[in-house]
């Protein structure tokens, strides 16, 4: 029975990695300064090198922390059910709190230019590619 159970669990894991399941997620938006940042816009949290005069052309996402495991630096994802659907790469992470929500989770930051509109999407998804 326990066998069982394990080949059933691991075939479960290998039709969702196939199948490339979709999550939905809180997605909103941000800007590249020290207001929604921290000290150094320049940079995300995993150090990736921005270009303060067209962040946007980067094509990054920031995830809540709870998501890291699944969608860690790097990975390539598409969001879908937002002002600004497409293909991302996660290059960033969310901060733990905000003064707004509370505990930050399942969610997702879209980096965009100044001057961009802003949104906010509560049944956003978003899928690896």
């Amino acid at each position: 029975m326990k066998k069982l159970f394990i080949i059933l669990l691991l075939a479960t894991m290998a039709f969702n990695r196939i199948k490339k399941v979709e999550k939905q997620v809180h997605a909103t938006v941000y800007h590249a300064v020290p207001e929604q940042t921290n000290s150094d816009p320049g940079h995300t949290a995993f150090m990736y090198k921005l270009d303060l005069n067209n962040p946007y052309k980067h094509r990054i996402i920031a995830v809540s922390r709870d998501l890291l495991i699944e969608y860690p630096n790097g990975t390539k994802v598409m969001v879908t059910g937002t002002g600004y659907d497409g293909i991302y790469t996660v290059r960033d992470k969310m901060g733990k709190w905000s003064r707004h929500r509370g505990k930050i989770t399942n969610s997702i930051d879209i980096l965009i230019n100044k001057g961009m509109k802003l949104g906010k999407w509560k049944k956003a998804k978003i899928r690896k590619l």
